[in-house]
């Protein structure tokens, strides 16, 4: 997953990513330039990852690196508005963009996969 995330996002994209051991390996697969943000680890919610993230204001492209059930928990929340439990599989990929320049942004799926499709 990391190959095809790191052949996607742009060179200036921030990569945050948990203080957890595995989250720290899989942030090193994208880059050696990763941040580690404790605000993001186990027990982190939904509001934490938006937080840490700078959503919806920040200019650059931002990779969290980080656990269930808060990374399906931050999805719902973007992409419905409510705080729901959906479920990511483990090692997958969910890529939400905010489209800006139009009347009223809008948020939306770029991209779902899980590494079996990969």
């Amino acid at each position: 997953m990391a190959k095809w995330l790191r052949a996607r996002i742009p060179d200036t994209a921030v990569i945050l990513a948990s203080p957890a051991k595995r989250a720290q390996q899989t942030a090193r697969a994208l880059s050696p330039a990763f941040k580690t943000v404790p605000a993001i680890g186990t027990s982190a919610s939904a509001e934490d990852v938006l937080l840490a993230a700078g959503w919806p204001g920040a200019e650059e492209t931002v990779v969290i690196v980080g656990h269930q059930p808060t990374l399906g928990e931050t999805a719902a929340l973007l992409l419905t508005g409510a705080k729901e439990q959906w479920n990511v599989k483990k090692g997958a990929v969910m890529w939400i963009a905010r489209r800006a320049g139009v009347e009223q942004a809008r948020t939306h799926l770029r991209a779902a996969i899980s590494p079996d499709l990969i």
